[in-house]
Formats: C-alpha cells, sequence, structure tokens
C-alpha cells in the first residue's frame, strides 16, 4: 500500500473546537451532510469528529448565556444532548485549546479543525464614566446568574435605581433578571448561590434605555412576550414614542419579524397605559412593587459618577429616519441610578494563532474558511481551518441561526476536501487512539459524554430533593470530580 492508499483509507477526521450550539450542529450537519452526498463527492458517508470543550461540561451558550427562565432551553438542550450521544461524536471537555492542544498537534492528527468558539466579552462601552464602581458589562452578569464555573458566587445587587443599556434579546434578559423576585426564578436550573443573591436584590426601578425607536428595535417576540408576564412589575412607556409615521410603518411592515415585534411592542403599549389607570399594577392587575422604563429614542452620553461610583445617567434624545438612520438632538434627561448594566453586544473570543477581525469582531473568514487576514485586506484562505456560529458571523442572530450558518461552512469544506487529491485524508497520524495518548502523556483528563451524563444525573438529583428539574453545579472542581469518579 503506498502514502496515497493510506490517506484514502479509513474515515474522515475532523476536530471541532467548541461544544456550544454552534459546534454541535456543524457536526450534525457535516455527518447528515456526508450521508447524503459524501459518496458522489469521493469523501465516503462516515468520519469520526472530535469536539473539544475548555469547560468541564457541553452546551456553551444554552447553559451559559441565555436567561434561566427561558421555557425553550431544556428542549434545546435536549436536542443537542442527543447530537452528542451519537457514537461518531466524541467529546473532550475540560481540554483548552492552545493550552492542553496546539493547532500543530490538531492539524497532525486530524483533517479539518472547525473553529466554533463563540463569545464571552462585552464590546467596551465608550462614554464619559464608563470605568465608574457599578458598571457592568452584561456578560458577566449573565455568567454569574448562569453559574459560569469561573463566575464569582457573588453579585452588588444594593442599587435601587438601575440602568440597562441597549435594544437587544440580551439587554431583555439583563432586565428581565433584575425585576424577577427570586421565587419566580426556583422552576429553573439557577445555582442556589444565584437564587440567595436575587433574593436580597434591592432593584425596584430599572430604566432601559433604547437608542432608536420602536420599529428599529432588535427584540425577539418571545423577548417582548416573558416581559408582558413578569410578577409583581408595572411596565412603563412613553405614549408618544409610537407615535410612528406611515413610511416607518411600512418599512417594518416589509419584514416579517419586525412586524411581529413590532406588534408585540404595541401591545406593550396599551398594557402599560392600563397599567398606570389601574394605579400601577402588574399583568395580573395586582399592585406593582416595581416599575420597568423602557424609553426609545435615548443613546447614553455620559455616566455620572460621585465619589468613584455611579449616581446617574445622562441620555440624549435622537430622532431616527424611516431608514433607521439616527442622529442626536442635542436635548439631554438625566436620570439618577447606582448601577449601569451594558448589552451593547458580544465580542468574539480570539483565537491563539488565528487571525482576528477587528472591524467584524470575527475570526478573519469568508463563507467559514479561515483567512490569513480579512479578505478585503488582502487575506488569503488557511487550508483545513475553518469557523462557524459568532466566530464566523459575528454575535447576532438567535441560537438556530447557528443551523444554516453551519450549513455554509460545512457545504465549503466538504467542496474543498473533495479537491483534494488524497480525497481529504490529509492528516498523517490516522490513528484514532491518537488523541487519547497525546493527552494523557500531558497528563490532561478529558471529560467525556459518559462524564457530562454524571454531571447530568448529579444536577437532576439536586433538583429532586427540593421538587425542582435541577440545580446546577457551577464548581469547576465539583464538576471535574462528578464527571470522571
Amino acid at each position: 500500500m503506498n502514502q496515497n492508499d493510506s490517506y484514502t483509507s479509513g474515515r474522515l477526521k475532523v476536530a471541532v473546537v467548541g461544544a456550544g450550539p454552534a459546534g454541535v450542529y456543524a457536526s450534525d450537519i457535516l455527518l447528515r451532510q456526508l450521508k447524503e452526498k459524501g459518496e458522489e463527492l469521493g469523501l465516503g458517508i462516515d468520519a469520526r469528529i472530535d469536539i473539544f470543550e475548555k469547560l468541564p461540561v457541553p452546551f456553551g451558550l444554552v447553559r451559559y448565556g441565555v436567561a434561566p427562565d427561558h421555557p425553550s432551553i431544556k428542549y434545546i438542550a435536549g436536542a443537542l444532548e442527543k447530537t452528542l450521544a451519537n457514537p461518531a461524536l466524541h467529546l473532550y471537555a475540560d481540554v483548552e485549546f492552545g493550552k492542553d492542544i496546539t493547532l500543530d498537534e490538531l492539524e497532525e492528527r486530524y483533517d479539518v479543525v472547525l473553529f466554533a468558539t463563540g463569545a464571552t466579552a462585552d464590546r467596551p462601552l465608550e462614554i464619559e464614566g464608563h470605568g465608574l464602581k457599578g458598571v457592568y458589562g452584561a456578560a458577566r452578569f449573565v455568567e454569574w446568574y448562569d453559574g459560569y464555573p469561573s463566575a464569582p458566587r457573588e453579585w452588588p445587587l444594593e442599587a435601587g435605581q438601575v440602568a440597562v443599556i441597549g435594544g437587544g434579546n440580551v439587554a431583555m434578559d439583563v432586565a428581565r433578571i433584575l425585576m424577577r423576585r427570586a421565587d419566580d426564578l426556583l422552576p429553573t436550573d439557577i445555582p442556589d448561590n444565584v437564587y440567595e443573591g436575587i433574593k436580597g436584590n434591592r432593584a425596584r426601578e430599572l430604566h432601559m434605555f433604547v437608542r432608536r425607536g420602536p420599529a428599529q428595535a432588535k427584540f425577539a417576540v418571545q423577548e417582548l412576550r416573558e416581559l408582558e408576564k413578569l410578577p409583581g412589575v408595572q411596565i412603563v412607556v412613553d405614549q408618544d414614542d409610537f407615535d410612528l409615521d406611515e413610511e416607518t410603518i411600512e418599512k417594518a411592515g416589509e419584514d416579517k419579524l419586525t412586524r411581529q415585534m413590532l406588534g408585540e411592542l404595541y401591545a406593550i403599549r396599551d398594557m402599560s397605559a392600563d397599567m398606570e389607570d389601574e394605579g400601577g399594577t402588574d399583568f395580573e392587575g395586582k399592585p406593582a412593587d416595581r416599575k420597568y422604563y423602557i424609553h426609545f429614542y435615548q443613546m447614553p452620553a455620559a455616566i455620572i459618577g460621585q465619589d468613584g461610583r455611579v449616581s446617574g445617567i445622562r441620555v440624549e434624545h435622537t430622532r431616527v429616519d424611516p431608514d433607521g438612520n439616527m442622529s442626536g438632538t442635542g436635548e439631554y434627561t438625566e436620570y439618577p441610578v447606582q448601577a449601569v448594566y451594558h448589552a451593547i453586544g458580544y465580542k468574539p473570543a480570539e483565537v491563539a494563532g488565528i487571525p482576528y477581525d477587528f472591524d467584524a469582531y470575527t475570526l478573519a473568514n469568508k463563507g467559514g474558511r479561515l483567512y490569513s487576514a480579512p479578505a478585503d485586506e488582502g487575506g488569503r484562505p488557511i487550508a483545513r481551518l475553518y469557523a462557524t456560529g459568532w466566530a464566523k458571523r459575528g454575535p447576532v442572530g438567535l441560537i438556530g441561526s447557528t443551523k444554516s450558518d453551519a450549513l455554509e461552512t460545512i457545504s465549503n469544506m466538504l467542496a474543498d476536501l473533495a479537491a483534494t487529491p488524497s480525497r481529504g485524508r490529509l492528516a498523517p497520524d490516522r490513528s484514532e487512539d491518537s488523541t487519547d495518548k497525546l493527552l494523557a502523556s500531558k497528563g490532561v483528563h478529558p471529560i467525556d459524554f459518559a462524564g457530562w451524563k454524571k454531571v447530568d444525573a448529579y444536577e437532576r438529583s439536586e433538583g429532586a430533593k427540593v421538587g425542582r428539574e435541577r440545580i446546577k453545579a457551577i464548581d469547576p472542581d465539583h464538576l471535574r470530580h462528578l464527571a470522571l469518579d
């Protein structure tokens, strides 16, 4: 058997970095595409896919980036778990790329490497006062209430008046959690420390600032419906904000999702009026002890401080044309607040040794093919390296968007592999236990899918003790003990 024959034997070997929705969806799509088109492409119909995750447990954004009171989370997690159970997929959790295993080591053992590294950092808030004590990025707060392994165990919730900056779903999640009563979250998987923290939350007045108008907001309809059912919360809006001209309404109506969102916002406007007329009630007509203000056409200009701490926020009123173009009016208003949370976008993670596009906040890529630099700066494709999810397109879209996103990347990947003389068998080391031996030689102990199932069983058993579906384990050493014992 000559060398080329050995390359074309055996199934494709694929490494995926990141076990969140993007990585798992892409793995599933790759296997499906091979079953459907592999013979035609000359690639065969099977692959071994090894998924590397730096955290001790899988599921990324679903476990650590979405508010726990989203009812759809458990269904998404269930679908991801079903995919991970496929014997063609092999989970290597608690293995960090760039530390425990390098790009050279992956390229030695895998035909292609797909990065699905997601986003964990906030885009910077660049206004006066952003460094004051009491200013928080949404990403860090989300990590706290979702029990991220490296998150702090306590969160300062002493402010009676808080501001949330942002007009998207993360801003809505953050605001909703800040307005929740702790007992409202008992049906969810929040850790005990989060329950205790929220029980002591002093926030009674929340101001959300959205730079543009209702027609340009980026809220999902489901987020708005969850807002409508917050116990003990009165929603307050300026009725004049909804006095939209015909051209703006017509523009909004061109997109189905925008049209639905705007319709739901009008329902909230009417609900707000009823709450006010009834003397300050919640959605059930009961007396409200918290107020949630949504301010459209208001752009944060500065955070005001006293003795190094947040004491207020200054916003500039804006005007927006039917196309969504925004301009300032020079009119300002100040609101007293003691904490400010900014949810103005995530910054997808930079990856050691992989070029980054600092304008797009993505790994440098085109159609999921990684480039040596952004394409408009003269970058060229890097053979065998790909990206999907937020690492590819930036932190936009819902979790389901990663499916269509992954299809493009996988289609390009398979076309590239089919064009090689060895039909994609590009890794010199084709042994399927090579990675296990490498990690063992380094003293790295990966957590596999069976290990995750042990964690899952423990969390469910802890929840069952108090009548809950599960209670999330958060300490990384505890997670390792559960998985590896």
